[in-house]
């Protein structure tokens, strides 16, 4: 069964065997506006905890998406170079960003649930 997390940077991570599927979320979405560009990450790019990932352009301006925790890049999301809008209409679905293997499972301790995070936006 997947546990979906959030930072306060509003990524989500939906983690299943090792593996996290890492998007933003809806709030972060509304914040951005309409996505018109995504700059997808490389497979096998090792990523750090904080370090960008991702570049999102809106109709408002360029946002970097940081990773979460440290880990591999494994699948990107392709559809996205040709209907960044995705992002918006499924921000939690269909619009993530990267696929990851995790480097550190305990990192996930230091992540929110979805009661905190609401709490986090409220």
């Amino acid at each position: 069964m997947a546990t979906t997390y959030f930072t306060s940077d509003h990524e989500w991570l939906r983690v299943e065997g090792g593996i996290a599927t890492v998007g933003i979320t809806d709030y972060a979405q509304e914040q951005l506006g309409d996505l018109v560009f995504v700059e997808l990450p490389e497979i096998g790019k090792k990523l750090t905890k904080g370090d960008t990932a991702v570049v999102v352009e809106s109709v408002k301006a360029a946002s970097d998406v940081y990773a979460p925790v440290d880990g591999e890049i494994t699948e990107a999301n392709g559809t996205l170079s040709s209907d960044p809008s995705l992002v918006n209409s499924a921000a939690t679905g269909a619009g993530w960003l990267w696929k990851m293997k995790l480097a550190d499972e305990s990192q996930l301790a230091g992540l929110m649930d979805e009661a905190a995070y609401k709490a986090h936006i409220a």
